[in-house]
């Protein structure tokens, strides 16, 4: 247990959606019930619509017009996770900025845990990890995409030098200084700009700790096999990008 108490004040929370009208509602009612039995100064949900095919956008307005911490925004067409993530932390107006999926595979509530070991850290940045704590893990990805999900991991460390265990859950907490620092930078649009995002904090010199947290897989996963082998040959244009300076180091951070 962290010897930080619970004092987050100020968080942003984003949330990228697409094709999610059957999850999202039950998804924003949870976080805006979480939201409320806090004591923030400022909160907001910021759900980001990467070119929804169905009635994601127009379900999220309505509980937006409701809800008036919930804020909706609208990438120019279907451009990726990442895109969406990078849109809306850059639009975050938290002192603290998270980012879930829109399933809560990690529920709301691990905020907490992310948040007082960063402190306990002085760290900007805190992860979530499945990898850490496998006792945690309530409910197992089908065993293919469990290995998939360690080979991955494997090359990653190989081709980054990255040391982190799990990249790729989706529940991550920055400062809001920090996230600007590192999505004003990120390139990719897919969905191995998590990695991305590690190594240009590690190109800033921003301190990075990795946190295991309650997990549970849930059906209706957007990440196919294209994806996949996509994945793999970003992390040969993350090495690439860093050995070009495309993404600046410490001595350019703002």
């Amino acid at each position: 247990m962290s010897r930080y108490n619970w004092r987050l004040r100020s968080i942003s929370i984003i949330i990228p959606a697409y094709n999610e009208a059957r999850r999202l509602p039950g998804t924003l009612r949870r976080v805006l019930d979480w939201l409320g039995q806090q004591e923030f100064s400022f909160c907001e949900i910021l759900v980001v619509d990467d070119g929804s095919r169905d009635e994601t956008a127009s379900l999220a307005e309505d509980l937006a017009r409701a809800h008036p911490v919930v804020r909706v925004l609208k990438n120019p067409g279907n451009r990726g996770k990442g895109y969406a993530v990078r849109h809306g932390m850059l639009e975050a107006r938290g002192a603290w900025v998270l980012f879930t999926d829109a399933d809560l595979s990690t529920p709301i509530e691990e905020v907490k845990t992310l948040y007082c070991r960063a402190r306990e850290g002085k760290a900007a940045i805190a992860i979530g990890s499945r990898a850490l704590d496998p006792s945690l893990v309530e409910v197992h990805q089908a065993a293919l995409r469990e290995w998939s999900g360690k080979i991955f991991n494997f090359a990653m460390r190989a081709i980054t030098g990255l040391r982190f265990r799990d990249t790729q859950c989706g529940f991550k907490l920055f400062e809001r200084g920090a996230a600007r620092q590192v999505f004003s930078r990120q390139k990719l649009d897919g969905f191995s700009f998590d990695v991305e995002a590690l190594f240009i904090a590690r190109r800033l010199s921003l301190p990075v700790v990795e946190v295991p947290v309650r997990w549970r897989n849930v059906e209706g996963t957007k990440v196919g096999a294209l994806n996949g082998v996509q994945s793999f040959t970003d992390l040969l244009r993350i090495r690439w990008n860093g050995a070009k300076r495309i993404y600046g180091a410490a001595a350019d951070a703002e």
